[in-house]
């Protein structure tokens, strides 16, 4: 026995579920649905972490099915493989050094995780909380007496506000942007350390699930090496947070220390893979459209420290039964149906299971920009998300993206008298979910979900709790729309339905100006922000810039990342002309736009 038939073997002796008798019945069945999430759902599959053996086991598991069902796999035999980071580990010629002290990892000082790798001997000059504000009512510079050109910056971390929720400090507080501002002032690296606010203890260092660096070596270090350094200038810490907040000026100086001190971070990388396959159209013409339906087969694996878990210090398995073993179920059922009923379809039928979608969408969005067939030809995009939670007490069935087609409202109207179910429709094409990959490639979306609940991203979320009568009922009312589009003479007309990027909110996280473009998440390289989207009307696409470009530079500030790309807005005011330096088919050129 392989790995695979031990598990349908241990699931029959407990559940009673034949999953190999499923393949012979082409209806959408309860208990087909509840077979495939016992199997994606088991304790076996460890959660189905991108790069594990569960993880493959269950890319298999839905590839196996696909074939069995007639489809044709695409890609390499039905995957498309990609790389993801998935932690950060710690190197073992992390050191720092000040003359004859030598301290000790991960408890006098702690690399930060975006760190970049480095070498650096360097005098440490101080530059408070590491601002640089020029605002109508806040004229705040660290730097402005202070020469940091190829030292080691030593500043506070947090704001001279910490009690004011929506203090002016905040947009540029965080960790990350006060080491590009640093790098901005050509700093050899930056110390971090913790004032009174914060307690004297190091940052724990976990992984964010974000690949990008700051360019330069950043250091945690504890309040005991910060006083060392600053020793012989009489001052420590403590006073001068406590100085800074009262008097409201700023403290900068140079220590005359000379520190030495080496990063060295390892990005754990594995590869993971989609699930592609497709039922071709009958038609002569039509065959070579076609919608897309998926769904996402990834979770969370054990949990922990920047898994996205709600319960990170519990490290347990997440088996993910509702997000999303049940949409994954849903497109396997779907997958069987469509194809036994192939001769009634004029389009073709991709059908996807996407990877990595709980690490940012990272499947769909590496699928939309190395498609597997041409974009403009994908008409319609259905995405099911956590189907498996159906309360007919509560909201029932939301359905987003029906503003992003002018037919969607009423096509959606005409099918919904016929069902039982209670909907709630969301216009916006962009959510987190895989949708908003294709709607940011101008595709039709519609994403279908029941919602999140208390089990949501946390161990609790099993098979045993699923409806699966709601999940079936959900199907079956999706199955006859997804014919529709597939049969019809007239393409949906496309409309844009709000942004094709997460936009910051009001308050302590929001932007004043936004450029109208979705970052492309999947490219790992620290050369630039790819687009991956550009929103028609706005400020990029007035521009010129298109899906596919490279931001490498705003105002000629280089660019190398998501965090340095929200840095530069940050700074930027409403009617600002400002440039644009870009990447296309490997030649630079500039762009210029009015925000």
């Amino acid at each position: 026995m392989n790995r695979t038939q031990i598990i349908f073997f241990i699931l029959f002796l407990f559940t009673g579920f034949n999953i190999h008798a499923q393949i012979a019945e082409p209806e959408i069945t309860t208990n087909e649905l509840e077979g495939h999430v016992y199997f994606l759902a088991s304790d076996e599959l460890e959660g189905r972490k991108p790069g594990t053996e569960g993880g493959m086991e269950a890319a298999t598991y839905i590839r196996d099915h696909f074939i069995s069902f007639g489809l044709q796999p695409i890609g390499e035999n039905g995957f498309q493989y990609f790389n993801v980071t998935t932690g950060i580990t710690k190197g073992i010629e992390n050191k720092l050094v000040l003359n004859d002290s030598i301290f000790e990892l991960n408890i006098d000082f702690i690399p930060m995780p975006f760190s970049s790798n480095a070498d650096v001997t360097a005098e440490v000059v101080f530059a408070g909380f590491g601002f640089e504000i020029d605002h109508d009512s806040l004229q705040w510079n660290d730097y402005k007496d202070l020469d940091a050109e190829g030292k080691w910056v030593l500043m506070l971390r947090g704001d001279p506000e910490p009690d004011k929720d929506e203090s002016l400090f905040i947009s540029s507080g965080s960790d990350r942007d006060k080491a590009l501002l640093a790098r901005d002032k050509k700093a050899a690296g930056v110390l971090l350390v913790n004032g009174p606010q914060y307690g004297d203890k190091l940052l724990s260092g976990a992984f964010d699930r974000v690949t990008a660096d700051a360019g330069i070596p950043v250091i945690n270090i504890s309040q005991s090496v910060a006083n060392l350094i600053l020793e012989n200038s009489g001052k420590n810490i403590n006073d001068l947070e406590k100085e800074i907040i009262k008097n409201r000026q700023t403290a900068s100086f140079s220590t005359g220390e000379i520190v030495s001190g080496t990063t060295e971070l390892i990005k754990n990388e594995v590869q993971t893979q989609n699930v592609v396959a497709i039922i071709e159209g009958t038609d002569p013409t039509l065959k070579n459209e076609y919608i897309v339906i998926g769904a996402h087969y990834d979770h969370l694996g054990f949990g922990g420290q920047g898994s996205g878990s709600r319960t990170p210090d519990t490290l347990a398995i997440h088996n993910g039964a509702d997000d999303n073993a049940s949409g994954t179920a849903g497109i396997i059922e779907l997958a069987e149906k469509l194809s036994s009923n192939q001769d009634q379809l004029k389009r073709s039928i991709v059908i996807m299971a996407f990877g990595a979608e709980e690490m940012g969408l990272l499947g769909s969005q590496f699928f939309t920009s190395n498609a597997l067939v041409d974009l403009k030809d994908v008409k319609a995009m259905f995405n099911f998300d956590m189907i498996g939670r159906l309360d007919t007490t509560d909201a029932g069935v939301m359905v987003a993206g029906t503003g992003t087609a002018v037919e969607f409202e009423s096509l959606l109207a005409s099918y919904e008298e016929k069902s039982a179910l209670a909907f709630n429709h969301s216009p916006e094409g962009y959510g987190a979910s895989d949708h908003a990959s294709f709607y940011a490639s101008n595709v039709p979306v519609l994403f279908f979900t029941t919602g999140a609940h208390p089990d949501y991203h946390t161990p609790d979320d099993d098979a045993d709790k699923i409806n699966y009568e709601g999940q079936k009922e959900i199907l079956d009312y999706a199955y006859p729309l997804i014919l529709d589009l597939a049969n019809r003479d007239i393409n949906l007309t496309y409309q844009e339905a709000g942004p094709k990027e997460r936009t910051g909110g009001a308050g302590r996280r929001g932007l004043k100006v936004k450029l109208g473009i979705m970052p492309d998440f999947t490219a790992t390289e620290n050369d630039g922000l790819g687009v991956g989207g550009v929103t028609a009307g706005g400020p990029a696409s007035k521009s010129g810039m298109l899906k596919g470009d490279k931001i490498v530079a705003i105002n000629g500030m280089t660019i190398t990342n998501i965090y340095d790309y929200m840095n530069r807005l940050k700074k930027l005011k409403p009617g600002e002309t400002i440039s644009v330096d870009i990447m296309r088919n490997g030649n630079k050129k500039v762009l210029v736009v009015v925000l």
